[in-house]
């Protein structure tokens, strides 16, 4: 690992991404980017998850006095259901809605990451796909997971690293922290391409 200091700045306000980004052992600090998630007209999940992981990254960046090399991580998420972009629920109604349209089917998770270097301005931004393969979901099992998790603030409603892993048969991925939040395969990639790991 390259030892020549740096500042690495984790651009939300999650604590699953900051306990992932833990397990690299790269000390961190953390920054909540606040910016309009909306789509735009005609915009893919993946070309959504890719803009807003970049525009959290600069956004961070503007919030930051930069006296040393700094280099600031943003991500998004979404989940696509029949077609359908899905956020987070924020209220029970929502989740208990967006879990039954969910259920037996396949949904498509989309992690977009940005690696932003202010000082030089540059970049590198990724995209990770998870298919999560849902079990037939019952009313009670909604119920009590919802009750348990209140996961209203995850992507579809649904929290992997909770209760959640009940709602699933399996996971396809290239990375198995890319469906909680952040990929860190990606991330150490863009890490080591710029010698900072």
């Amino acid at each position: 690992m390259n030892i020549s200091p740096y500042h690495l700045v984790l651009g939300s306000s999650s604590p699953a991404r900051k306990m992932l980004l833990e397990k690299l052992h790269i000390p961190f600090t953390t920054c909540s980017p606040d910016i309009d998630e909306s789509d735009q007209p005609n915009e893919t999940p993946q070309q959504l998850v890719q803009r807003l992981a970049k525009e959290k990254a600069y956004a961070v960046a503007t919030q930051l006095t930069l006296t040393e090399p700094t280099f600031i991580i943003g991500g998004d998420q979404v989940a696509v259901v029949d077609g359908m972009i899905t956020g987070k629920p924020h209220t029970h109604e929502k989740a208990i809605a967006t879990l039954k349209a969910m259920s037996g089917k396949v949904i498509t998770y989309y992690n977009g990451l940005c690696l932003y270097d202010p000082l030089k301005q540059r970049e590198q931004i990724s995209l990770t796909t998870t298919d999560v393969h849902f079990r037939t979901l019952s009313d009670d099992l909604i119920e009590t997971y919802l009750q348990k998790d209140q996961p209203y603030q995850c992507a579809g409603g649904f929290r992997s690293e909770g209760m959640g892993i009940v709602l699933a048969e399996k996971y396809v991925s290239d990375d198995p922290n890319a469906l909680v939040g952040l990929p860190l395969i990606s991330l150490l990639n863009m890490l080591k391409k710029w010698e900072l790991f």
